[in-house]
């Protein structure tokens, strides 16, 4: 394995991603059907992780017990949060709040960034090799999910400076995840590495079947948008190949 501060550097990668995708979305103003393209995108990309990344790792090791587990417990900690951040969002509502913001999305995102930063840690604990091309891989997600974070909250009317500072909340989740992943995931067990990964399986689904696709259906598709999803898939499958 490269020594620590190198790989640090490389977990930075995707940091910086989510960023510039953030503040493209803040300066550039996109129309709803640049949106609703940007999130069909974000959610093919994320599927991808599942399906390239996770999916694999969790049925070669054949631990159905802590896989139903870790998985339960992704579903039902999601639930949880779509419950709450509903009554949250609607109470705003009622009070007639200036601004909501999307707080099942966010979570969700949060979640992701850090299962992310997890599998980063792993996949430098796996090789050298493996570490740099999933750092590239997720720098494409999180540009996707920065760009996706701002438009979801364009009826929130936040500030650039409120913006951004969701934006380097969620890096620095990443970062944390990375870092636990580098130093501690390495030295799990089997049993619990495969807990956790679960939990991030079902984690990732539930951002892309209840938050990613749900928001980029709220405009009319076209054929152009629904293709986003595949050319999202299919690009992160293709480095996943190459890795």
């Amino acid at each position: 394995m490269r020594h620590f501060s190198e790989i640090y550097l490389y977990a930075l990668i995707p940091v910086i991603s989510i960023l510039l995708g953030g503040v493209t979305g803040i300066f550039k103003q996109p129309s709803g059907v640049f949106r609703s393209s940007v999130l069909h995108f974000a959610a093919g990309v994320v599927f991808s992780v599942v399906a390239v990344e996770l999916l694999p790792d969790i049925i070669k090791n054949h631990k159905p017990i802590e896989v139903a587990i870790g998985f339960s417990l992704g579903i039902t900690t999601m639930l949880a949060v779509k419950f709450f951040a509903d009554k949250f969002e609607g109470k705003a509502e009622e009070n007639k709040a200036a601004y909501k913001l999307p707080m099942g999305l966010l979570i969700a995102l949060g979640i992701d960034l850090a299962i992310d930063g997890l599998l980063l840690g792993v996949g430098f604990a796996a090789g050298n090799t493996e570490g740099i091309l999933l750092s590239v891989a997720l720098a494409l997600e999180t540009f996707s999910l920065g760009l996706a974070v701002v438009l979801a909250c364009a009826d929130a009317n936040l500030s650039k400076q409120k913006n951004i500072f969701i934006l380097l909340i969620l890096g620095t989740i990443f970062f944390i995840g990375a870092i636990i992943g580098i130093t501690m995931l390495a030295g799990l067990s089997q049993e619990v590495l495969e807990l956790v990964l679960s939990f991030g399986l079902a984690a990732l689904l539930f951002l892309v079947t209840e938050e990613l696709l749900t928001e980029a259906h709220e405009e009319k598709e076209t054929l152009l948008q629904t293709s986003m999803f595949f050319i999202g898939f299919l690009i992160f499958l293709l480095i996943g190949m190459v890795a």
